[in-house]
């Protein structure tokens, strides 16, 4: 195997699969990336932890064909700090190393013959049946926006997966974790019309986000195929295991309206949040809002350290009422808020209370309070 290549390339390549890389390999192929060149202008790099998978096709000029596995942390480091110019691979047939040359650098690094890698995610075969296409932009803005409140233990329970539903030229993505819920609506451009609703594991989506940021086309191609989803742009190709069962149904929980609502300046509450939460008990987070006519007490409380409190103008014309969360789920459901005013919606101070936007938006945030003693 032989190949040159352009130090950019190969790192955004790199960066794109490192996150399938598993972290407790049980096989130390698991640990490495696959190098395999495809043509003579193309080299293919795959990473996997046997449930999430990660492809991306490179630019490269190929000498001679070949595939080889090299750790996935040398390679980075090895990469990362090479000047920036062309790079060179070769790896004599037969042997299990590669030698790296840039400008005056050179690196041999031992890897893992490609035969010990698990073949089944070399190559994905996809049926256009069962694909759609749909736009990037709003994809990853409602996965960013309505993916924060999935439970985040590594299992294969549903609340950790971030529902995906496609309907007509609506996508809904929600997540729950039984203490809060996140729902948002955006309008899509649905080319194929198609409907689909899916549970994907919330790692996936996480790191589709952060891989998004090297897709430069305006669509990805969706696909799903017995028991797994496809994520595929023209370069890269994310393959992940779907969650199966009956996700909650969460619309039912989120209330038309609420009978006391409050108006609140989001940049606003987040600080005065953040300020408060200095002195809350680390094991429960708990602050404390106290709504009266057009103000807002924000307290925390820790006996053994001492107590914080705010006051906030808002506005709010409803009968006095004291609640309590957990205010890391107030916080992130404030810093998902496309807008400059939260509108909180209130019952009583043990219902759900909603966060949404002061505007046009389609996003709610359901989060349970907890009991005031």
């Amino acid at each position: 195997m032989k190949f040159v290549i352009k130090k950019d390339d190969l790192y955004n390549g790199i960066k794109i699969v490192e996150r399938a890389t598993s972290m407790k390999a049980l096989q130390p192929v698991l640990l490495n990336i696959l190098i395999e060149t495809i043509d003579k202008s193309t080299i293919k790099l795959v990473a996997t932890d046997l449930d999430f998978t990660v492809i991306a096709n490179v630019d490269a000029q190929v000498e001679e064909e070949g595939k080889i596995t090299l750790p996935s942390k040398t390679l980075n480091e090895i990469v990362s700090k090479l000047g920036d110019k062309l790079i060179t691979f070769e790896m004599v047939n037969g042997e299990t190393s590669v030698h790296i040359t840039c400008q005056n650098s050179k690196f041999d690094i031992i890897g893992i013959s490609a035969s010990e890698f698990p073949p089944e995610f070399t190559n994905v075969e996809v049926s256009e049946e069962n694909g759609f296409e749909i736009s990037v932009r709003p994809f990853v803005k409602a996965v960013k926006q309505a993916g924060f409140a999935a439970a985040s233990y590594e299992t294969s329970n549903l609340l950790s997966g971030i529902v995906c539903d496609i309907s007509g030229n609506v996508l809904e993505i929600a997540s729950t974790d039984g203490n809060r819920l996140a729902r948002v609506r955006e309008a899509i451009d649905n080319k194929d019309n198609k409907a689909s609703q899916l549970i994907i594991p919330s790692k996936t989506l996480n790191e589709f986000i952060k891989m998004s940021s090297f897709i430069d086309e305006e669509t990805i191609k969706i696909y799903t195929e017995k028991s797994k989803i496809i994520l595929k742009s023209e370069n890269t190709t994310t393959i992940s295991r779907l969650l199966e069962g009956q996700f909650p149904k969460y619309n039912q929980l989120i209330p038309q309206e609420s009978p006391k609502e409050a108006l609140v300046n989001v940049s606003q509450m987040t600080a005065a949040l953040e300020r408060v939460a200095i002195m809350v008990n680390e094991k429960t987070s708990i602050v404390k809002l106290e709504f009266s006519e057009n103000n807002l007490k924000l307290s925390a409380d820790t006996p053994d350290s001492g107590k914080s409190e705010e006051n906030l103008d808002i506005d709010y014309s409803g009968e006095e009422l004291a609640i309590a969360f957990n205010y890391k789920y107030v916080l992130e459901a404030l810093k998902n808020i496309d807008s400059d005013i939260v509108k909180i919606g209130l019952n009583t101070s043990l219902s759900a209370t909603m966060f949404r936007p002061n505007s046009e938006e389609d996003f709610v945030c359901l989060i349970m309070p907890v009991q005031i003693r």
